[in-house]
């Protein structure tokens, strides 16, 4: 497990199972997720099967994010994805539950799972997109040392039209 004082990031159990289906059918937060439909208990439970298979096999990590006191709720999801081997880059993404939101767990657990792709899985850069109107998305990531390197203009459908999104990213500057 990844941990500090106060997180866990720690892999996908099958007891996910109810959680994900719940967080991964939130109409609410689909557009951050670019998902279009809902999933079934049965494409997670394939999901979760595959989840243990190697990060160079899928190109993908999904963690979940666990408070370390002792009740130990689950309280969000780490991806990495599209990691790119030759290139030693990937994207990153986080949701936190909205009953968790602004507590600082998204950046402590940001900063806990940007340590371990630099310096475990010796990543050499991060990148994220982020709609331009998802403000607290844009200071999380950029309060942890991502920088906007760019913006794709109408970008993003969205049920009141065209938006744009902004690209981030984060190099590992000891490597």
């Amino acid at each position: 497990m990844i941990k500090n004082e106060e997180l866990i990031l720690r892999a996908i159990e099958p007891e996910d199972i109810d959680i994900l289906y719940q967080w991964e059918n939130n109409m609410e937060i689909w557009q951050a997720g670019n998902t279009l439909v809902p999933f079934s208990k049965y494409q997670l439970k394939k999901y979760i099967e595959s989840s243990s298979l190697d990060l160079y096999q899928t190109k993908q990590l999904r963690l979940m994010i666990d408070l370390a006191e002792q009740n130990r709720s689950t309280i969000g999801m780490i991806d990495l994805f599209d990691f790119d081997p030759y290139h030693n880059r990937a994207g990153v993404g986080i949701m936190i539950h909205q009953a968790y939101r602004g507590k600082g767990y998204a950046s402590n657990g940001l900063k806990l799972f940007t340590d371990y792709c630099f310096n475990h899985l010796g990543i050499h850069q991060l990148y994220c997109n982020i709609a331009v109107t998802n403000q607290p998305s844009i200071e999380l990531f950029t309060k942890n040392g991502f920088q906007k390197i760019g913006i794709k203009k109408a970008w993003i459908k969205t049920m009141k039209g065209w938006e744009d999104e902004a690209m981030f990213q984060l190099i590992n500057d000891k490597k």
